[in-house]
């Protein structure tokens, strides 16, 4: 199992952390390692001061792919959910400034928050679904893939140009705006049209 994550692929997103808008999909790895395992609170790494939440909505890949045309794209997945992608900010900044690689701040162990896998046939429409994250009750994130720069199948088709796609592979779409810095005691919950999905503690 991979997780291969988009970034930038939400305007908003893009202008909050002041980056530049992308010509093509931002894509990065997390390792198998980075998953937080299910009802297991996250810890806060002792290598960073600044670890924000980022909500994604994520698709499961069920069968082995690659070049996939976009047009059939949706043969290759139909499990959906939502997860965060925890990202020790400082540390990215940090790198960021230097050109180098990023994995150290958005690979770490228990980084990826996966939560439950819920059939796309659900819902209507996957290109315009709300989802949302809670903070200790209160929202702080929300979204729609409406709002994607890159829509889902594009997603699968483009990253299959580059990995090979194998069942269990997961894939993590982008974050809209309204990150932010997560602190000891918080309770993150998120939504994908109002069912709760997932949810941690932070320690």
């Amino acid at each position: 199992m991979k997780i291969i994550c988009i970034g930038r692929n939400y305007s908003e997103h893009i202008e909050e952390l002041q980056n530049e808008r992308p010509d093509e999909p931002v894509v990065f790895i997390k390792p198998d390692s980075a998953v937080l395992p299910r009802e297991q609170d996250f810890y806060i790494p002792e290598f960073t001061e600044d670890v924000h939440y980022e909500l994604e909505v994520l698709v499961k890949i069920k069968k082995v792919g690659k070049h996939i045309d976009p047009k059939f794209s949706s043969n290759y997945y139909d499990q959906i959910s939502l997860g965060i992608d925890f990202t020790a900010r400082d540390l990215q900044t940090a790198l960021k400034a230097k050109g180098l690689p990023w994995e150290k701040a958005k690979g770490f162990d228990g980084s990826a928050v996966i939560g439950k896998w819920v059939p796309k046939t659900r819902y209507a429409d996957i290109n315009n679904i709300d989802f949302a994250l809670y903070r200790n009750g209160e929202p702080v994130q929300k979204g729609n893939t409406s709002l994607m720069l890159w829509k889902i199948d594009e997603i699968v088709s483009y990253v299959s140009k580059f990995f090979m796609l194998k069942k269990g592979d997961v894939i993590f779409t982008g974050t809209p705006a309204g990150v932010g810095k997560i602190h000891p005691n918080d309770y993150l919950s998120g939504t994908l049209e109002k069912e709760e999905l997932l949810s941690v503690k932070i320690k």
